[in-house]
């Protein structure tokens, strides 16, 4: 099989958005504030949003399951306060579900976190539940910015964040580290923010001991690690100079990798520096790079030509393809093992 780990529903049908208009408008006026039952997705909605495009790109790149998450830029837990995060999350989280339900060989759901900047993370908690219970996610997303770029929050390894560390744990379901919109002008969304929080989050996991605490827990950082393999040398060299452990002992029996890497020499780096073992095969279409590259003629995230141009032997091959989820999503594994997969 081939499992890409990480797919956002970028193509919502639009009274979506238009929902999540009205409930900012309401924050201003709350007399304009929508309710959960007032946004109305029929299948045949979902469908449409689905079928001309993430399953078209799937089939025609040979992807046979997705792990579908909520758009992550629409996430923006920086706007309202928990009670709107906690709207906005369970209407999204659910449409995710009703994919996954349309196309249940095609798609898994993962849900976003009801997050708020200066909230306590247990508040997560209830939501990270009630999807695993209800809907069967096999992973959530963390946002560890719920400022939108300003950077609030304390670093993941703070104690703050153990709350939902231990029900992750409890479910044995893995997270991915990954930020929302981007507030701050300093900082593009997808061009800088992103990749900031990828290297920003390995660095605060080298700087602290958290797998000491929760040795089971699993973290996903996508987009190739930001500049982590590109720099690991420097991050070799700062846990020695903190006292650490080598890298492949203190975080990388936890810490995996997407290969969301839009050119053929950035892949073959993250799979040249990081182990095959922690490398797990993603696209993250229709996501941040939509158009064809001139010099290819192919889109930018076609990442599965990159991979299969990579040199890999088989059985690393087979392992980021597939074997490596299954690994570190055991409830994805179980979902698949149960379609006789």
């Amino acid at each position: 099989m081939i499992i890409d780990c990480h797919g956002h529903y970028t193509t919502a049908p639009p009274v979506l958005e238009a929902w999540r208009t009205q409930q900012i408008n309401g924050l201003t006026d709350p007399a304009l504030t929508p309710s959960r039952a007032d946004l109305h997705v029929g299948d045949d909605e979902l469908r449409h949003s689905i079928e001309p495009n993430q399953l078209r790109l799937m089939d025609e790149r040979g992807i046979d399951l997705t792990v579908f998450s909520p758009r992550a830029s629409f996430m923006a837990h920086h706007i309202g306060d928990l009670h709107t995060s906690t709207e906005w999350a369970a209407l999204c989280n659910e449409l995710c579900f009703r994919v996954s339900a349309l196309y249940p060989e095609r798609f898994a759901p993962a849900a976003m976190l009801p997050q708020s900047p200066g909230v306590d993370p247990a508040t997560c908690v209830p939501e990270l539940v009630r999807c695993v219970e209800e809907y069967g996610a096999v992973a959530v997303n963390l946002n560890p910015d719920p400022s939108g770029g300003h950077w609030t929050a304390p670093p993941l390894t703070d104690r703050s964040w153990y709350p939902v560390y231990e029900k992750l744990v409890e479910y044995d379901l893995p997270a991915m580290v990954h930020v929302s919109t981007s507030v701050n002008p300093a900082f593009h969304t997808t061009g800088a923010h992103y990749l900031n929080a990828d290297t920003t989050v390995f660095m605060q996991l080298v700087q602290g001991d958290l797998f000491a605490d929760f040795p089971t827990l699993r973290l996903i950082i996508p987009h190739g690690g930001g500049a982590v393999p590109y720099h690991w040398g420097r991050f070799r060299g700062l846990a020695m100079a903190l006292g650490k452990p080598p890298l492949e002992e203190h975080v990388l029996g936890n810490v995996f990798f997407d290969t969301c890497v839009y050119h053929q020499p950035g892949i073959d780096l993250l799979l040249d520096v990081i182990p095959a073992r922690n490398i797990l095969f993603a696209s993250e279409m229709i996501g941040a790079v939509r158009d064809l590259d001139p010099r290819t003629g192919r889109h930018f995230d076609d990442t599965r030509r990159y991979t299969e141009a990579a040199g890999l032997s088989v059985a690393d091959l087979s392992g980021i393809y597939e074997h490596n989820a299954r690994t570190v999503y055991p409830r994805l594994d179980a979902l698949l093992t149960k379609q006789d997969r």
